[in-house]
């Protein structure tokens, strides 16, 4: 009896992490078993047959290409913009004090914690009243991005400066090193692994986005926008191919940024 216990406690992390991990990761092994299927109609929701005319075709909708296009172009510069100021936020907050930071902590948690429908209703009646109504499109749509990834940005970079040793500044000063040389060969390299992980969150966060968007979005229409619409009518194979394509794209790049650390761990 004891014997059994105690297998079944070393081994409980491990069932339950395995538990997690198919749930996780079901619904995206689900999205490309049926990128490979041939619908017998508009619903690509039952298995019919091996198909590869999706992936050969991708882009049997001219709209939903334009959506993907639209929606990347819309991440890319919000993760720029929302990079750029979220790390100067960070770095601001970590390493001056000034009236107002407890407020201005605060204050960036409230996009993070306020519903999204909240927040939409919230930026379309801001553009509404500053801009008029016929200002809603692509412009809009970037500053409502950029406005909700700013937290996520500002709280991963502090995380990254709150673990970093100040004595390596502090060093690289002792030995005449300007401070724009101390931050562009210490503190940035340091810094930097938080800043990716940050811009990639906020380009996530951007080219997922439904609710903010198809509030601030005016005519424009992107990707999870052009999803959503084609479920009144069908649900071609393409979205599944897309999407599986997206996800193939994310688990290279993740591997991709593993090779150095494997290559330095063997060497070590």
């Amino acid at each position: 009896m004891t014997k059994t216990f105690d297998w079944i406690k070393a081994h409980t992390l491990l069932f339950v992490s395995t538990l997690i991990f198919i749930f996780l990761i079901a619904p995206n092994a689900v999205m490309l078993l049926f990128s490979f299927n041939q619908p017998a109609n508009k619903y690509n929701f039952i298995w019919n047959r091996f198909s590869t005319n999706a992936w050969k075709n991708p882009c049997a909708s001219s709209d939903m290409c334009s959506s993907i296009k639209l929606s990347v172009t819309i991440a890319i510069i919000a993760m720029i913009l929302s990079t750029v100021l979220g790390t100067m936020v960070a770095f601001a907050m970590m390493r001056y004090r000034f009236r107002g930071r407890t407020f201005l902590n605060v204050l960036l948690f409230l996009p993070m914690a306020a519903p999204e429908v909240t927040m939409g209703i919230t930026l379309m009646t801001f553009f509404f009243n500053t801009t008029g109504s016929n200002s809603l499109g692509f412009g809009t749509i970037v500053i409502a991005h950029v406005m909700f990834s700013l937290s996520y940005v500002v709280v991963t970079v502090k995380a990254r400066l709150a673990g970093m040793d100040p004595t390596l500044e502090k060093a690289a000063a002792d030995l005449y090193a300007t401070p724009i040389q101390t931050f562009r060969r210490v503190t940035l390299p340091l810094v930097m692994p938080g800043i990716l992980a940050a811009a990639l969150l906020s380009f996530a966060l951007s080219i997922d986005d439904y609710i903010i968007t198809v509030l601030t979005a005016g005519n424009e229409v992107t990707f999870p926008m052009y999803v959503y619409a084609s479920f009144q009518h069908s649900v071609p194979a393409q979205i599944d191919v897309i999407g599986s394509t997206m996800l193939l794209i994310t688990l290279a790049g993740i591997t991709f940024a593993q090779v150095p650390q494997i290559i330095k761990t063997r060497k070590a």
